[in-house]
């Protein structure tokens, strides 16, 4: 398994591989830059196709947790975690409790939370461990709402920027994946007023969203190609690819998953195909900003305040792609590294 010379290397501060025999656990956490503060990011429980999907994979999200924090405001750095398995079949309180040992390890450089396969339950156990988690049950509790809060917003900045309004009313949005996220961004889109398709591997999701919401449902594959006016991946990464490119019959890519683009490349070609692309750590931001103001005077309105502010983000990462003729994904990588590489120079001075 190579690490230093893995393509989504890219400088991390730190590679930790940990281990617990007794309990199963097989974990990777990636610290990415911690130059605006300690890094924050969710722990994701995933049964990897191989070890070095699983590397790939932290290493791509923890350097989107960098990004994520300095563009949202806040003086975090970036970082994340998996925990290789199936969790259905693996997951106990005590490998939870083990997780939580090697989080302690890092003395404090490296905060967990949620993410795909772990729950508020979860970081309960992990606290039994080490302080260095948020989202508790007595805490921030599931990010999930704010993330589909801050990319209701942005798909609201999207529209905003393509048709001149940001009425929802009669929009045919296509959500890839109605789990935790995709499930409240749903409700969102529903209560503006828009048409839902929607798709998820999980057939009890697809039930609610279509009870609740009166959701079309296609299967996974036609997900890209329906005539939609915003496409909004919410599952997991790399659902912009070139096969999926050639298919979209859409204005708008708009969705809460991490790492939406399968290579960079990806952000210049759906630029020059007509399509505006929200950028997936910018718009997906309100999960992070929620856990990020857990504390003891935690308030959630100050939390949806701050989560606001993304449209507002959104609508000047679309503004400077129009005047200087650059990807979305350019503009908002430049303004992230302005912020947390600036913090250096500044410091050093």
């Amino acid at each position: 398994m190579s690490v230093f010379t893995a393509p989504d290397f890219d400088g991390h501060e730190n590679v930790v591989f940990g281990c617990d025999e007794l309990t199963g656990l097989k974990c990777i956490i990636a610290i990415h830059n911690t130059n605006l503060g300690p890094a924050l990011g969710g722990s994701r429980f995933w049964n990897y196709e191989n070890e070095q999907a699983a590397l790939t994979d932290v290493l791509r999200l923890s350097k989107g947790m960098t990004y994520k924090a300095a563009v949202a405001g806040l003086e975090l750095g970036g970082g994340k975690s998996v925990i290789i398995g199936d969790a259905k079949k693996i997951k106990t309180p005590d490998l939870m409790r083990a997780f939580g040992r090697v989080i302690e390890s890092l003395n404090g450089k490296y905060i967990t939370a949620e993410d795909v396969g772990t729950t508020v339950q979860d970081m309960d156990y992990i606290r039994e461990s080490t302080a260095h988690v948020r989202g508790k049950s007595s805490g921030s509790g599931n990010p999930s709402p704010l993330t589909a809060l801050g990319t209701f917003l942005g798909v609201k900045a999207a529209v905003q920027h393509t048709h001149k309004t940001d009425d929802l009313k009669d929009m045919r949005v296509a959500v890839q994946g109605v789990g935790n996220v995709g499930y409240y961004l749903c409700k969102y889109l529903h209560e503006a007023g828009a048409k839902l398709v929607a798709c998820d591997i999980n057939q009890d999701s697809l039930n609610r969203v279509v009870a609740e919401f009166g959701a079309e449902v296609v299967a996974l594959d036609d997900i890209y190609g329906q005539d939609v006016d915003v496409y909004a991946p919410c599952a997991l990464g790399s659902t912009i690819n070139d096969t999926t490119i050639a298919q979209l019959k859409t204005k708008i890519v708009a969705g809460a998953a991490n790492n939406q683009l399968a290579e960079a490349r990806h952000g210049e070609i759906l630029m020059e195909k007509g399509i505006l692309y929200a950028p997936d750590y910018v718009i997906n931001a309100g999960g992070l900003i929620n856990v990020a103001h857990e504390t003891d005077d935690y308030d959630l309105e100050v939390v949806k305040a701050k989560t606001h502010k993304i449209y507002d983000t959104l609508l000047e990462i679309f503004q400077r792609s129009e005047a200087r003729n650059l990807p979305t994904s350019v503009i908002a990588d430049h303004m992230a590294e302005e912020i947390f590489k600036g913090h250096v120079s500044a410091a050093a001075e």
